[in-house]
């Protein structure tokens, strides 16, 4: 409650002839006293009373005597609570953004020792061409980094001050709107007294903000819950967030990720509460929007919860660096390669396509990889193929040969971590 700080040397004379110096001066230190024993919990809300703006009024008036009464003049509790609920949400935007960037500095310390972990990279569930673990992890960094973009705009569009529109036009007061959006911190007040205390469209940017994190760290989830299983066994999670099974001794359930999976619909769900509740809504305020207080606070808390867990949980996971290059060998990932090899030689794409995909069907008979597989066999579907092509096919070779920005040679990730680190630490 910083606006407190200097509220005395900012009265202006409009608001001296409304509110007598004395009063006014012993308004705010009630109020002072009031927010301490709240905090201390020394004061606790009266259920009895309607609602805590009541609370507060009559609290003060028994204080400080006639004087409280005065507390609620050119106010209604429409744009109080509608002031209310922005400074709140602009405090939760700052606390969910730090722990945004607390996952995302760990993401990267993660890709740092990753650039040489060969894995395959997959379309459709199918392994498809190799990539490292520190691309991989990078394309999480520049969603979560856009999620932050979105929190910073929905934060900006907040920032408006609803504070003197009353119940819906305004006040016949002589107020300063101006000066209590520069009190509070706002960038100027909201234009039009109707839309001050009628707009919920920040709960719903920042629930469909929120969303859309959630949704990102649902699909990272589903990809630890793969890659825990033993069909992958790429990584391993901390004891700490895996569970056993009641009956199965050998089981290690990834359920942290699971849950984070399942809150997600809840966050969804809290989003299209909003939408739902304003969609019918005629201008200005209705009993209806008090809904919006329990969707929005639980989104909030799901994705706090969610974060909060997440970057530790990926922090101490174990990577299987062994299986994850076994299962790009083994997934004729370098296929591709090969025939890019052969029409460096000369043949058609086509011709090299089809001749790749005999070799591919030879290997699976036999139990071997395109790396495996003798020269001899090579030679037999194609003369053009020499003993230089295990080079070519070689998954570093693969990899590395991928020079375009923002792919997952060595140099490119290199620079995309550059990219993201500068991009962090602007934040």
């Amino acid at each position: 409650m910083s606006f407190f700080k200097d509220f005395k040397e900012d009265l202006t004379q409009a608001v001296n002839e409304l509110i007598p110096e004395d009063d006014a001066q012993k308004i705010i230190a009630g109020l002072k006293g009031i927010l301490a024993d709240l905090d201390s919990g020394d004061l606790l809300m009266d259920p009895t009373v309607e609602d805590i703006h009541m609370f507060v009024e009559a609290e003060l008036t028994k204080r400080i005597g006639d004087a409280g009464k005065r507390l609620h003049t050119a106010r209604s509790r429409n744009d109080q609570v509608a002031l209310d609920v922005r400074l709140i949400l602009r405090d939760e935007i700052a606390e969910i953004r730090k722990l945004l960037h607390a996952l995302l500095r760990t993401l990267v310390k993660i890709a740092e020792q990753h650039t040489e972990t060969i894995m395959p990279g997959y379309t459709h569930l199918q392994r498809a061409q190799p990539v490292t673990l520190a691309h991989h992890i990078l394309a999480y960094v520049w969603m979560l980094l856009r999620d932050d973009g979105r929190l910073v705009d929905t934060a900006k569009r907040m920032n408006y001050c609803p504070l003197g529109a009353g119940a819906l036009a305004g006040t016949t007061y002589p107020i300063n709107r101006k000066q209590t959006a520069v009190l509070l911190e706002f960038t100027a007040p909201v234009p039009n007294s109707l839309d001050a205390v009628s707009d919920r469209d920040f709960c719903v940017e920042l629930a469909n903000a929120l969303s859309l994190l959630m949704v990102h760290l649902s699909r990272f989830s589903e990809e630890i819950i793969l890659w825990c299983s033993w069909e992958f066994k790429f990584i391993e999670l901390d004891d700490a967030y895996a569970t056993g099974s009641s009956i199965m001794p050998q089981k290690k359930n990834p359920d942290v990720t699971e849950l984070i999976r399942g809150k997600t619909g809840r966050v969804i769900g809290d989003l299209t509460t909003l939408l739902s509740m304003l969609k019918g809504l005629p201008l200005a305020y209705n009993k209806d929007m008090q809904e919006d207080k329990e969707a929005i606070f639980d989104a909030i808390d799901q994705a706090k919860l969610c974060l909060k867990t997440f970057d530790p949980m990926l922090a101490t996971m174990r990577v299987n660096k062994e299986n994850m290059r076994a299962a790009a060998a083994k997934g004729f990932i370098n296929a591709t390669d090969c025939a890019d090899y052969l029409v460096k030689k000369g043949l058609p794409f086509r011709d090299a396509y089809k001749i790749t995909g005999t070799l591919v069907a030879r290997c699976i008979r036999e139990g071997l990889t395109l790396e495996t597989l003798p020269i001899k066999s090579y030679k037999e579907a194609c003369d053009s193929f020499d003993q230089d092509v295990y080079d070519a096919i070689a998954l570093e070779t693969c990899l590395n040969g991928r020079i375009s920005e923002g792919g997952p040679s060595a140099a490119a990730v290199k620079d995309q971590l550059a990219a993201a680190k500068a991009a962090i630490e602007a934040l």
